[in-house]
């Protein structure tokens, strides 16, 4: 629940940030003159990169989240059985060796999302956070790649 807090929080402050920055774009722009107007385009360009990252961001938290739901009502999310340091850290040690376990699973079945949901887990755990995001977004491929229910 932290997580989500913190997020729409940097998501509410962004959204300020954007229409402050696209207002001094505007106003640029109605100053009229080559300089303002040049200033003003790209003044406008950095919020509309801004809102498609956040938008492409908050799309793929809500499919990753519904894949963990999902997988939550199989019972089939990972059980957390990483070793901790007194300070609540993940041992790396531990971490490597349920990645390893988890490589294995998803090699075993390539096509299964749900493998690929917990690999995505085991990277995040091992602090891999770029191979955590393409694993999850595969997982969601995957997914959303099955065929309808009838």
């Amino acid at each position: 629940m932290r997580a989500k807090i913190t997020y729409l929080v940097t998501a509410a402050v962004l959204v300020f940030y954007f229409v402050l920055a696209g207002s001094r774009g505007v106003w640029l722009l109605e100053e009229g003159t080559f300089i303002t107007i040049t200033l003003g385009l790209a003044v406008l360009i950095l919020p509309l990169i801004g809102i498609w990252f956040l938008w492409a961001n908050t799309r793929f938290v809500a499919r990753a989240n519904r894949l963990a739901t999902e997988l939550e009502a199989e019972g089939g999310l990972p059980v957390d059985e990483l070793v901790r340091t007194p300070g609540g850290r993940i041992d790396r040690d531990s971490a490597d060796a349920v990645f390893a376990r988890r490589k294995e699973e998803t090699e075993d079945a390539p096509d299964d999302w749900r493998c690929w949901f917990r690999l995505a887990v085991a990277y995040q755990d091992a602090r891999d956070t770029p191979r955590a995001r393409k694993a999850m977004q595969r997982a969601i491929a995957l997914h959303d790649k099955k065929p309808a229910k009838a």
